[in-house]
């Protein structure tokens, strides 16, 4: 999985601002999801995932993005200058207990198949009390709530990535949480 996400670093952000071409709303309703985030009050934030940055800039100020991959960390870089960034696994985290107040995740709770979901949901709640996760809502009827997919890169070479979309109520269930944002695209769960 690491050298799929390195490959794709230097457009990744495509996704983020490509898919507003195929999804009617995704635009608006990807600035009322960040909008949900940025409303928490502020909390030394651990972005696990963070990929390019994207999402990390919105975090405020007191924010470390983790990633897996140096060629994301890379771009997160160029994007965020002065930011602080670690390489490192999410499912050990390399931070003491309670490092952190709120732990932030997009995209990368969809990824974890079932016992990395219990590794990782433990090392979240070791590390922070407070754990908000930005996920996919299905984007239709009959699309499958996990699956795996086969997904193309730009070199031609294809990767089998696990993906899961989540109904909101589920997912606040599942991380006995509490729903931020369900929109069309996106959900987002804040635990406390």
């Amino acid at each position: 999985m690491k050298e799929y996400y390195d490959l794709r670093a230097p457009y990744y952000d495509d996704w983020w601002i490509g898919a507003a071409r195929d999804r009617e709303g995704w635009q608006e309703e990807l600035a009322a999801a960040i909008a949900a985030v940025m409303a928490l009050p502020p909390a030394r934030t651990l972005d696990i995932a963070c990929g390019t940055g994207y999402l990390t800039q919105h975090l405020g100020d007191d924010v470390v993005g983790l990633d897996q991959s140096a060629s994301m960390l890379d771009e997160a870089r160029r994007r965020l200058p002065d930011g602080e960034f670690v390489q490192g696994d999410a499912l050990a985290l390399p931070f003491e207990d309670r490092a952190f107040e709120r732990i932030f995740t997009s995209y990368f709770y969809c990824h974890l198949v079932d016992d990395e979901r219990v590794r990782f949901l433990a090392e979240a709640r070791r590390v922070a009390p407070e754990l908000v996760v930005l996920g996919s809502r299905p984007g239709g009827d009959d699309e499958a709530m996990e699956r795996w997919e086969d997904r193309p890169l730009k070199d031609g070479s294809t990767w089998p990535v696990f993906k899961r979309v989540f109904d909101p109520d589920a997912l606040a269930a599942e991380l006995d949480g509490d729903v931020l944002h369900a929109g069309r695209w996106f959900v987002v769960v804040r635990t406390a």
